[in-house]
């Protein structure tokens, strides 16, 4: 389902021609309200990825509480509580400290509104003073750890070493906590590289492949399967790992023997991006 838009019932237009009995449908924007909403692979169901604070979601349906649709990060299609969901509007700012807080008053002593994780959205309508400015919502936000859209960061890894010790959990996509692909795909998207949301995505659609005699090198990405990892050097690299519940840096060599020992075989694919 993560990347047809069509389920029992409804289809978004753009299946036009492709589906038959089911009713075609262009979608309504919204966006998230809450820190974090799970897309699940059906209602109440199986959590698949996350959407953060102020993403968008394009709503094909509403049904006993839950939202069919498509995330507009990254396309990932799925259920998510309509309770999540706000009204749309544009963002101008992105969180680009690895997490912060959001508050009723611009006051740092009082008690927090809602936390959210670095690659929130927010859209920005007032400087308050040089340290808050206030958004949409009627909330304030530290202005020193927002960018505006367009300004991105420069170096994927440099953003995922900001998610050391940050604890495994899997569809994570938030400081809260981050699986593999979820790591990836918030270091990358940090840096306006467009990314999706798996690993076998990531393979698929990131960079290009390696030959197995070119030596690694910083922002070179490994795959097993179903694994992905950044690498930080020729020798190490950086993952979110069920095994160490964790992102944390390991050497190459010792995740490679590992994983074969554990029975996750080989590498699969080791990927280079361009330059920025």
């Amino acid at each position: 389902m993560r990347e047809w838009p069509a389920n029992e019932r409804v289809a978004h237009v753009g299946l036009r021609g492709q589906v038959d009995g089911l009713r075609l449908v262009a979608g309504e924007a919204c966006r998230i309200g809450v820190a974090l909403a799970d897309i699940c692979d059906a209602p109440a169901g199986k959590r698949e990825r996350q959407v953060l604070y102020g993403g968008q979601f394009l709503v094909l349906e509403q049904r006993g509480g839950w939202a069919f649709g498509i995330a507009g990060r990254d396309g990932y299609v799925g259920y998510l509580p309509e309770a999540a969901l706000i009204a749309d509007q544009p963002a101008s700012h992105w969180v680009s400290a690895p997490a912060t807080h959001l508050y009723a008053t611009p006051d740092i002593k009082q008690p927090e509104a809602v936390g959210v994780s670095l690659g929130a959205r927010l859209g920005v309508v007032a400087e308050v003073d040089q340290r808050f400015v206030q958004t949409d919502l009627g909330l304030f936000a530290l202005n020193a750890h927002l960018s505006p859209l367009g300004q991105w960061a420069g170096d994927p890894v440099a953003v995922a070493l900001l998610f050391l010790g940050t604890p495994y959990l899997w569809g994570g996509n938030s400081r809260h906590g981050l699986d593999c692909s979820g790591l990836v795909q918030a270091a990358h998207l940090a840096c306006g590289i467009a990314c999706p949301g798996d690993s076998d995505q990531q393979q698929a659609a990131l960079g290009v492949a390696l030959p197995e005699h070119e030596p690694l090198r910083r922002g070179d990405l490994l795959f097993w399967a179903d694994h992905v990892a950044l690498c930080i050097s020729e020798t190490d690299l950086l993952h979110a790992v069920g095994f160490h519940m964790q992102v944390l840096v390991e050497p190459i060599a010792t995740v490679v023997a590992r994983n074969l020992a554990l029975g996750a075989g080989p590498v699969t694919g080791r990927r280079r991006l361009p330059p920025a």
